[in-house]
């Protein structure tokens, strides 16, 4: 740590003028670039030789990247952004994969050695203490391991609680600046697309979750589904302006955290000046650098963390790119993996891969086969939990490599799962029936979701699908004799993979089945099932139900039935048509108390019941 008794006071000309030849220099991140200094580094008559530079990410000018100054500056990126792509991309500037939670210890301990760090700070107060603002992350450990310390002091920087300080002792150089900080990106309305996907993210955030966003329209786009959630909490890395809105809905207060209670956590925030002011001097915001916020032990400590983050691909076994397109580095790995991994270890975490189904106007999949030659895997497979594209959510963490398949190509793109199901059943001899190939391409009708409540119990109803084949097996071997005889009108013994992936394959048109699945179970639980199958020449469907034992007599049955009557009807089906036996008094009440016809068969000793639309 530099402790100069002494500040001085320069121009930014002058100043730059304190790095030489053959020196590592750390830019400061995001839109606290100090662009007075980075101006005055490429505009001096002479320039040093061979100078690294190295940043996060940063949002302002990177000229020290242009081909010109290619003998004099060299950029190594830990996350590439838009100005320093194209420098990657032809070779005249690098790219370092590395955690974000690691990147401080690799400043502290010399293996990434710092001659100068420019930075960005507020004026400093009577005591003269300045704040980092908007930017902690890894300038916290840039100030105290490098050389030199030069920084420039802009009013327009907020003052921000938490490890934000900085006294001038600690400053070597420092230099006036009065530009507006960098605003980034100028915010738009997120598309339909983003607000199917921020739906479904919602879905999965319950109450006194704590959250971690990334950046993007995703992130925005969720904001606005949690507004009527209570008790949340937030420790990210990073938020923005759709963060606010949620802040000052009253659903976060932090009071179920057990690391910093009470506060909103983050290590920097890039936006608008909104923002900006919205955190100055806010008392319940506190920055922390990424060795903190990103530590997966630290994220962990909190319950319920959901942790929201992007991808370019997600391949059919769940490996997840994030970083490269192809062999073009595009961005980094930044905090996703600290985070997945911490949201995973956090008692009753949810990490999330969020993602659109497409790129370039729906020419391309996001959901492949296998990721393109040359990208690499940022999220491994044994990482991967929650995928969710704006066809829904799918859940990969302990399952097989056929399952996972299955349920990937059932929130692909629909243009594309015909394809994805041609390379499941080469490549992963995966045996596929008629039925199930032809689910698949169907489009999922998600919004046939509902929420059965029985005291203080819910049951999350959804269509079944051919992923949940394995669930509907357990379902099935879990009912006593009573329940067997009622459901099949005989003692059926078994349920193998051919009948029970036939039975979760559905068009849902001439046939449908709502699965009852337990609310926040670790892993999909059925506890009920109703269905109905047309016959195509009277337009009447037979109806069935089946509810676990634990839950009949509770209403579950009605209530399923209701609901698929009311599917059938509105698909142009003129009725149901079902045979019930007289020992199955419960569905017997159902169908007389809604004045359906029953009528004695005596020859087959059964109930007949037509219930017509």
């Amino acid at each position: 740590m530099t402790m100069a008794t002494t500040t001085r006071w320069m121009r930014p000309e002058e100043a730059v003028r304190k790095i030489h030849s053959g020196t590592r220099i750390l830019i400061g991140s995001g839109c606290a670039e100090p662009q007075a200094l980075v101006r005055a580094l490429c505009d001096q008559p002479t320039k040093p030789s061979d100078v690294e530079i190295v940043h996060l990410l940063t949002v302002g000018i990177a000229d020290y990247t242009r081909p010109e100054f290619s003998s004099h500056f060299r950029h190594n990126a830990f996350f590439i952004g838009s100005n320093v792509r194209d420098a990657i991309r032809d070779g005249r500037a690098d790219y370092t994969p590395i955690f974000l939670s690691e990147i401080p210890e690799l400043l502290r301990s010399g293996r990434c050695a710092l001659d100068a760090a420019l930075v960005m700070l507020s004026p400093p107060d009577e005591n003269g203490w300045c704040s980092m603002g908007i930017h902690v992350d890894i300038q916290r450990a840039a100030i105290d391991a490098a050389r030199v310390v030069i920084a420039e002091i802009n009013p327009h920087m907020p003052r921000t609680g938490g490890d934000s300080l900085v006294h001038l002792s600690q400053i070597d150089i420092c230099v006036e600046s009065n530009a507006p900080i960098l605003e980034h990106p100028p915010r738009r309305e997120p598309s339909e697309i983003e607000m199917r996907i921020g739906g479904h993210i919602a879905s999965l955030v319950r109450n006194e979750s704590c959250l971690q966003f990334g950046i993007g329209q995703i992130p925005d786009a969720t904001c606005r589904y949690l507004t009527d959630k209570r008790r949340l909490g937030i420790h990210t890395e990073m938020f923005s302006d759709g963060l606010i809105e949620l802040l000052e809905s009253g659903a976060v207060d932090n009071s179920r955290k057990r690391l910093n209670r009470g506060k909103t956590v983050v290590s920097f925030v890039m936006g608008s000046r909104k923002l900006y002011d919205y955190v100055d001097r806010n008392p319940e915001i506190e920055f922390y650098g990424s060795d903190y916020v990103n530590r997966p032990s630290n994220i962990a400590q909190n319950d319920r963390v959901v942790a929201i983050n992007s991808a370019l691909q997600v391949d059919l076994t769940g490996q997840i790119c994030s970083d490269s397109i192809g062999y073009r580095f595009y961005s980094g790995i930044g905090g996703q993996v600290d985070f997945i991994r911490g949201a995973a270890q956090s008692l009753n975490g949810r990490p999330i891969i969020a993602l659109p189904s497409t790129a370039k106007d729906d020419s391309i999949s996001r959901i492949v086969p296998h990721l393109d030659e040359g990208a690499g895997v940022v999220t491994s497979r044994g990482d991967a939990h929650y995928v969710v594209t704006e066809w829904g959510i799918t859940y990969l963490h302990g399952t097989s490599i056929r399952k996972r398949a299955l349920q990937l190509v059932e929130i692909a793109h629909p243009d594309f799962r015909a394809d994805l199901l041609d390379v499941i059943r080469s490549k992963y001899y995966m045996d596929l029936s008629d039925s199930a190939w032809a689910q698949v391409n169907n489009r999922y009708p998600d919004e046939l979701r509902f929420t059965i409540q029985v005291d203080q119990k819910k049951l999350n109803v959804r269509p079944l699908r051919t992923s949940d084949e394995r669930a509907l097996q357990e379902f099935f071997y879990s009912h006593g004799p009573d329940t067997i005889y009622h459901r099949y009108f005989y003692m059926k013994k078994k349920l193998g993979h051919a009948e029970a992936s036939m039975l979760c394959s559905l068009d849902y048109n001439r046939r449908m089945a709502l699965g009852a699945f337990e609310a926040d179970a670790a892993r999909p639980i059925l506890h009920a099932v109703a269905r109905y199958e047309l016959n195509p020449r009277s337009n009447y469907a037979e109806p069935a139900i089946v509810v676990r034992e634990s839950w009949q007599q509770q209403g579950v049955a009605s209530q399923l039935l209701d609901r698929l009557r009311e599917i059938a009807a509105e698909r142009g089906i003129l009725g149901f048509r079902s045979q019930v036996l007289p020992s199955n008094t419960a569905i017997l009440n159902y169908h007389r108390n809604r004045d359906h016809q029953v009528e004695w068969d005596e020859e087959n000793q059964v109930f007949k019941v037509e219930d017509q639309f």
